[in-house]
């Protein structure tokens, strides 16, 4: 804080907001990086990452599990249960049940988030699935297990929603992108634990029960976890300023939470970041709640732009449906592991877990600009050898291992931690939890979308132009990024506000 300017007093705060979030020179300090100094213990930042992170790595588990759940519940001899023999639509409500409960876990994130807070909303989604994943393991017909997989859906939507706020709103800005994009790094670790685990099982009789069983200890872990966690300071001074609480209360309990948070190193600092961060969102105008107008006005709408928009690209520049034809790309090019999908997942599971690790190495040195912009360049170009291959080059199987491999891992690099840190980090509080849980059900109804649609549409044009078509509209995310999405490196959340939007 400046000098010559004195703390403003509590009672005061909620006053001298800006609805436009202009901020006038005399108060410049606050955007311009004069700031306490975030001091902060590394290993009392490990915990308010890790539990949070544990609802990103069951969503990647459930993913890996799946793929081999389905193929030993369709096993006569090996599923344990009279009614294996399944049509495609039913494995269909099996394997997309938990996207469809992710969906409904977003719109319910809407309306509730702001009210329950990102700590007791991961609560909540650990419940989630502790009790979809006991339904589905223990279920004793189809419908049961459908409903199952929807329940822990419902948990995917809410924790894949909570996660990267607790983590952005608790993290020092410092490393604050380190680890909102190792939480992309434990969903990825998650998958491949999923698919390691299923491999072991898939040849045992009613495996698929033990694969969704092996998730519920992670999901008491969390939960208790989330319990021992404080709540987020940035949520509790956002419901002081609003006056939802008693201003003094609330404005101890914040320095009491961020004390635990960053540890003995914070020393008496506390207080005064408590009063900045006060300061700065009453400056910006966040002492009113965001109506349902207001999201579409302003900066909230510059903000569900850069948000929505980032993670639609993420999944129709074709994630799901490049993924759909690695087995077969590897079997063409004659490899051994071509003719066991279990194996080839794994192996490009560990592919997507490296260069996500390369990705949470340097986003806080690069930039986030830098990784999206040369990640999807290269996305573009697999995407049109990916598309040439099916076209004309199908006497050279190489290539289109070489446009797999390149693919994944520039999307690893790009929109698949960068997505979910950026969204984390440019909605203006008060929008956050509502801004959010749009991005959200934008991010998993587009993932629906790109699933369901591929089949028709490769069946009427073709792969090859279809990987064209993902190849334009990796280009047009490339525009997108280049005059649209702000660097947010190194700039607290207050600052991003007011500078980025």
């Amino acid at each position: 804080m400046a000098s010559d300017h004195g703390q403003p007093g509590l009672s005061s705060l909620g006053k001298v907001g800006r609805s436009s979030g202009e901020i006038g020179p005399e108060h410049e300090p606050l955007i311009n990086g004069i700031h306490t100094s975030e001091s902060y213990s590394a290993s009392a930042a490990i915990l308010p990452f890790l539990f949070p992170a544990f609802g990103g790595l069951l969503y990647g588990y459930d993913i890996g599990a799946t793929s081999c759940a389905t193929i030993s519940i369709e096993s006569a001899t090996l599923s344990g249960i009279s009614w294996y023999d399944l049509s495609s639509v039913e494995v269909g409500l099996i394997t997309s049940g938990s996207l469809y409960g992710a969906l409904i876990g977003s719109v319910l994130a809407f309306n509730i988030a702001d009210f329950l807070g990102r700590r007791r909303e991961l609560i909540m989604a650990s419940i989630m699935y502790l009790v979809g994943a006991l339904v589905t393991a223990f279920a004793p017909n189809l419908v049961v297990m459908v409903i199952g997989r929807f329940v822990y859906g419902i948990g995917i939507g809410l924790a894949m929603h909570a996660a990267p706020m607790y983590i952005a709103e608790t993290a020092p800005s410092q490393i604050r992108g380190i680890l909102i994009a190792l939480k992309e790094f434990f969903i990825v670790l998650g998958m491949v634990a999923g698919y390691g685990i299923g491999s072991l099982l898939v040849e045992t009789v009613s495996g698929w029960r033990y694969m969704y069983g092996a998730s519920t200890p992670l999901a008491v872990i969390m939960g208790i976890g989330m319990c021992w966690l404080p709540a987020s300071p940035r949520w509790l001074l956002l419901r002081a300023i609003q006056g939802k609480g008693n201003m003094q209360e609330l404005r101890e309990t914040a320095v009491c939470c961020l004390c635990r948070l960053r540890g003995q190193s914070i020393g008496d600092s506390a207080s005064q970041q408590v009063d900045e961060i006060l300061t700065e969102l009453s400056y910006v105008g966040e002492e009113k709640e965001v109506t349902l107008g207001e999201m579409f006005h302003g900066k909230c709408l510059k903000a569900m732009i850069i948000g929505a928009g980032l993670v639609l690209f993420q999944q129709i520049t074709g994630q799901p449906s490049v993924l759909y034809y690695a087995a077969s790309i590897f079997q063409s090019a004659g490899f051994s592991a071509a003719s066991d999908a279990t194996r080839v997942s794994i192996l490009l599971g560990l592919l997507k877990l490296i260069m996500t690790g390369v990705a949470v190495v340097v986003v806080d040195r690069l930039g986030r600009r830098p990784l999206l912009l040369g990640g999807v360049s290269g996305m573009v170009i697999s995407l049109f050898l990916l598309g040439s291959y099916y076209l004309f080059l199908d006497d050279l199987p190489a290539i289109a291992v070489v446009a797999l491999l390149l693919y994944v891992g520039c999307y690893q690099l790009s929109f698949g931690p960068i997505g979910w840190l950026m969204i984390s980090e440019v909605f203006p509080l008060r929008l956050r939890g509502r801004g959010l849980s749009v991005a959200v059900l934008v991010n998993f109804g587009a993932n629906a979308l790109v699933t369901f649609a591929f089949s028709p549409l490769k069946a009427w044009l073709g792969a090859g132009i279809v990987f064209y078509v993902f190849g334009v509209i990796a280009i047009l995310s490339l525009v997108f990024i280049f005059f649209i999405v702000p660097e947010t490196k190194g700039l607290t959340l207050e600052e991003i506000e007011v500078k980025c939007l």
